[in-house]
């Protein structure tokens, strides 16, 4: 038989446990419902058949760019590159299925989808290639899976830091795995155990970053992504690409972790590589 003082000590403890998840849930609640107001949108929302994507198009002229961003990544973390690459020509970034602002539908994750997914929002979001594809992280898995899927919209390929087969470090699947559960009791929000990966961006940028890397239904989309990692790895190592399509490689941040471009001069030497490639598309 379990002793009264032991009984009630692990009573207080379990309440103290409670009250504190509780605690972090209602505020992780409160907080979401005020950056939902805070930051709204600022693209466009695409129907695509089963459910609605987000893209954020700036600029004008051809071709034009599209933004792949990295993993847990979405539309805002371009925050250094877009505007600059919008003085040149047009250039779209857009959220994935079930990251940021863009519905996850009701159909599992499958990263062979995510080719076929952006090529409909492009064709439906009215933004005519030929398109510079640009991809950082596992965004660049996604956009080598494109170009290979259709060949005859990419002029050229900008591989940032492309994932490989086991890159992501044990610690990052394994934070980015109980994401969501941290989120829903507010301890992320509180140790900004993901939100401090955003720091440096500016802060129209960062705001909806952060926002987002202490939201449930974003960081399960995210976690889903992770968990099929290698997978989508190696289909784009065996996604055939055209004779000749430039593929024009950038290393910035290595490849081991979830990373963001957070850090204005290494964006500008992506922003060159975009310029130049935009130029030789264009001439």
């Amino acid at each position: 038989m379990i002793p009264v003082p032991l009984r009630r000590a692990v009573l207080r403890i379990a309440a103290i446990v409670l009250f504190v998840t509780l605690a972090g849930a209602t505020y992780q609640g409160a907080a979401t419902a005020i950056e939902r107001r805070q930051f709204p949108h600022p693209g466009r929302m695409i129907d695509i058949g089963d459910r609605q994507l987000h893209i954020y198009c700036t600029g004008d002229g051809s071709p034009t760019v599209v933004l792949e961003a990295p993993a847990a990544g979405m539309s805002s973390a371009w925050g250094w590159v877009q505007p600059v690459v919008a003085q040149t020509t047009r250039v779209c970034s857009y959220d994935r299925a079930g990251l940021g602002w863009s519905e996850a539908g009701d159909r599992p994750y499958d990263p062979s989808a995510v080719p076929d997914q952006l090529h409909t929002l492009l064709s439906r979001a009215g933004e005519r290639g030929p398109y510079v594809l640009v991809g950082h992280g596992l965004g660049a898995v996604f956009a080598k899976l494109f170009a290979g899927r259709f060949p005859a919209d990419v002029r050229s390929l900008i591989l940032i830091d492309p994932a490989a087969t086991g890159s992501a470090s044990a610690a990052t699947m394994r934070l980015v795995s109980a994401s969501p559960w941290l989120a829903r009791a507010g301890i992320l929000r509180v140790s900004r155990l993901l939100s401090h990966t955003v720091v440096g961006l500016p802060e129209s940028s960062a705001g909806p970053m952060k926002s987002f890397l202490n939201r449930p239904d974003h960081l399960t989309r995210a976690a889903n992504e992770m968990a099929r990692w290698n997978d989508a790895v190696h289909l784009a190592d065996t996604a055939p690409l055209s004779p000749g399509l430039p593929v024009v490689p950038v290393s910035v941040n290595g490849t081991d972790r979830v990373t963001f471009l957070t850090d204005s001069a290494r964006a500008t030497e992506v922003t060159a590589a975009i310029t130049t490639a935009v130029g030789q598309v264009a001439s």
